[in-house]
């Protein structure tokens, strides 16, 4: 197991893989390296971290009380909020403990009881995306919903909607603030498909977190001010996971549905773009900014996606496969290009 956070230097390129076998030697090199051995320690100390900054944020709005002052604590609530997501996200992919049992108590804690989000629905969903990246009839995130992805999905657009895709990329970032109540509407939605037992302590974990969340709410407010803070929270949460999730796919290739099935490294090195930065970038989008090392291993703990990052790198350039990387600002440059290509037939009319 890896002792320390420093990149690991990629061994000597590899000979070049029969057909279909492209993915296996870079398994093999990353299991070498230990990188899918799973780091407990470094999770409980981040999670206990994150609940104690949680706790300290609580305390805080009780001390200052019926102020607007209190409503400056909804920035750090929304940043450990988007934290708490992060958490909840990797043990979805099994990154934290070794059973998928005690995965899914950490998941539901921290998606149902902490978020209101539902783990259940999160999972389904995410893991489809993950098997099949920007697929336009198999991944949940680039279906037409309130954005559109490709001029097809947004030449079938009436009315309002039309209007929304003519000019989805410069509402991008406002349309973000409404993501964090989404989710949670969403999540609600979801209990429906769950079934009976499931359903049971999906629903009563999401129940407990809206007792305890408007409790904390109006134990330091009165109503109005409390329904403000929801508000700015929330927007202020769901623009910060928005802007984790963004640069990841939007703009990158997407699969012909009726072409030749792509094997494992080709679907989730071409649809997939990383984020380039330091340390404070790997805190802020949870780890997402190794998007490529994600989607090869989506098992893989959290802080050896940097160390698996030379190992993909120098594998994808010995096969000749793009590997791409982007600025923080050029990420999102490129999703947003992405987003007004897609309306522009809409704009010519």
């Amino acid at each position: 197991m890896p002792s320390s956070l420093t990149p690991i230097a990629p061994p000597a390129p590899p000979a070049a893989p029969r057909a279909g076998s492209e993915f296996t030697p870079l398994l093999r090199q990353v299991k070498e390296q230990g990188l899918l051995e799973r780091r407990t320690g470094w999770y409980a100390l981040g999670i206990t971290a994150n609940l104690l900054a949680l706790t300290a944020v609580a305390a805080g709005m009780l001390l200052l009380g019926n102020t607007w002052w209190t409503l400056l604590l909804a920035l750090p609530l929304a940043v450990l909020s988007a934290r708490t997501a992060f958490v909840g996200h990797d043990a979805g992919h099994a990154q934290i403990a070794g059973s998928r049992r005690a995965n899914r108590i950490i998941g539901l804690i921290h998606g149902n009881l902490l978020l209101g989000m539902s783990y259940s629905w999160w999972n389904d969903k995410h893991n489809r995306h993950h098997a099949n990246p920007n697929h336009v009839e198999k991944d949940p995130d680039v279906g037409a919903g309130a954005l559109v992805w490709t001029q097809e999905q947004a030449a079938g657009r009436t009315g309002f909607a039309r209007w929304l895709s003519r000019h989805q990329a410069r509402l991008f970032f406002p349309m973000l603030l409404l993501e964090g109540v989404a989710l949670k509407v969403s999540s609600l939605q979801d209990l429906r498909r769950q079934g009976p037992r499931e359903r049971a302590v999906e629903a009563g974990l999401l129940v407990a977190h809206i007792i305890g969340y408007s409790a904390l709410l109006l134990a330091a407010l009165p109503l109005g001010k409390a329904v403000v803070f929801a508000l700015v929270h929330h927007a202020l949460c769901g623009l910060h996971l928005g802007m984790a999730f963004a640069p990841n796919h939007k703009g990158m290739e997407m699969p012909d549905p009726d072409g030749e099935p792509w094997g494992h490294l080709r679907r989730q090195v071409l649809t997939s773009r990383n984020v380039r930065g330091g340390l404070l970038t790997d805190w802020l989008l949870g780890g997402l900014n190794y998007q490529i090392e994600h989607h090869l291993f989506p098992s893989m703990p959290r802080p050896h996606l940097r160390l698996a990052q030379p190992l993909v790198r120098h594998h994808c350039r010995a096969l000749g496969l793009p590997y791409a990387e982007a600025g923080p600002i050029d990420s999102y440059g490129q999703a947003l290009r992405h987003m007004h290509e897609v309306g522009a037939p809409l704009r010519a009319e």
